[in-house]
């Protein structure tokens, strides 16, 4: 499975304490919600329990007594000058919503600025090959990783000596970020030291990389015959832009190849931005802030007779299936590739006294027929468990061309 992006273009989390990270990079409905003051959409796997149940009534999620309760605890922790975050935790912990998180207030200006797509890390796509192992899909240009000599192809053997063997490539994204476990937040700085136990064909070396400030490209474009590859490795500001611009340019007639694979969301405005690039407006999804019913809409204008195929796998995640939803839904792209993740549950930030967030759910969007995304995900049109890319080339050319 492609990673969303470079290797630490997402900001890990923690689920445990002491225990590995999770890749995160949270799906923003609105432009708001950055600033806590509006919803959204988180696209990391669920977080485990970081504490035991604590004693009380549990609190439902989506009902908007989690919110209450955890203002209530974090505000008597405050006033008892114990540690709100912990108190927080434990209300979400308890409260059966799998997505809630608490974050501290450098975890979440670190989230911020994510969004804005920049990141700390080597500059390299990880990706977990069909046999178990984890290799280099993509370097950046100019990066630590591309400086250093490493290719596409290039097997990951360790990091800071330790085995990525048997490891998801979540997993593998972590150690690279130095975020493996608690109280190595440091080693994640720009500057860091990171080592790599790396493999090419019969040759294995280690080799010693500094992590760097990086900007995230977020948006690929090239030719594949007489088609135009897109690849949004996340929805950060600009991308959908950057869509539109890629889907004006591409020449008459050429079909687009869609690839959000590995894509693990970013800002859903930027998601419809880009679902605008291929519709004239209309509807891209439902969502529900404690029961009310919202809805998202395309600008008009995009291009409705340039034949598109998604590809689609279990890494894409939140703003890209709200996006794959909806071009599927509206007869606007063929899917090819596998079952997406199944990410859609909408999460509301709120700001705790010490200056943490708690982020909780408030409810769920849906796709313009109505599907339901959260749990389920979004089967393809045309299953491809390998050779998706080639198989999706077939299918864009059976599909015509654009006038």
């Amino acid at each position: 499975m492609s990673l969303p992006g470079p290797e630490s273009s997402l900001r890990p989390r923690r689920i445990g304490r002491g225990a590995a990270l999770t890749v995160l990079f949270a799906t923003v409905l609105v432009a708001a919600a950055a600033t806590g003051s509006l919803p959204y959409d988180d696209g990391a796997p669920p977080r485990a329990a970081r504490n035991g149940p604590a004693a009380g009534p549990v609190p439902r999620p989506g009902d908007g007594a989690v919110r209450d309760e955890v203002v209530r605890a974090a505000a008597e922790a405050a006033a008892d000058g114990k540690p709100v975050a912990q108190a927080a935790e434990e209300v979400v912990s308890r409260s059966g919503d799998r997505w809630g998180a608490v974050y501290d207030r450098s975890e979440y200006e670190d989230f911020r600025r994510a969004l804005d797509g920049s990141y700390t890390g080597v500059g390299l796509w990880a990706r977990r090959t069909a046999d178990g192992h984890v290799e280099v899909a993509r370097v950046q240009r100019g990066g630590p990783a591309e400086r250093a000599g490493l290719r596409p192809g290039d097997r990951l053997r360790a990091v800071d000596g330790r085995s990525v063997r048997g490891r998801t490539a979540a997993e593998v994204v972590a150690l690279l970020r130095g975020d493996g476990t608690e109280g190595d937040a440091a080693r994640a700085k720009a500057g860091s030291a990171v080592v790599l136990g790396v493999q090419r064909g019969p040759r294995a070396w280690t080799l010693t990389l500094r992590r760097a400030r990086l900007a995230a490209e977020a948006v690929t474009v090239r030719r594949v015959g007489d088609a135009v590859l897109i690849r949004v490795s996340a929805f950060t500001r600009g991308s959908g832009a950057l869509v539109r611009r890629a889907v004006d340019r591409a020449p008459d007639g050429a079909g687009v190849l869609l690839d959000l694979r590995g894509n693990g969301g970013g800002l859903v405005t930027e998601a419809v931005t880009a679902a605008s690039a291929f519709l004239d407006g209309g509807l891209v999804a439902t969502y529900d802030v404690h029961g009310e019913e919202k809805a998202l809409y395309a600008e008009p204008g995009g291009d409705t007779a340039r034949p598109v195929v998604a590809l689609i796998d279990g890494g894409t995640m939140s703003a890209a299936e709200l996006l794959t939803g909806a071009l599927k839904d509206r007869g606007r792209a063929v899917t090819v590739g596998a079952r997406t993740f199944g990410k859609g549950s909408v999460q509301m930030p709120s700001s705790l006294p010490d200056g943490s967030v708690a982020e909780l759910t408030v409810g769920h969007y849906r796709t313009p027929a109505g599907a339901r995304v959260d749990g389920r995900g979004i089967a393809p049109d045309v299953p491809a468990p390998t050779g998706a890319e080639e198989r999706a080339r077939t299918v864009l050319s059976g599909l015509g061309t654009g006038t």
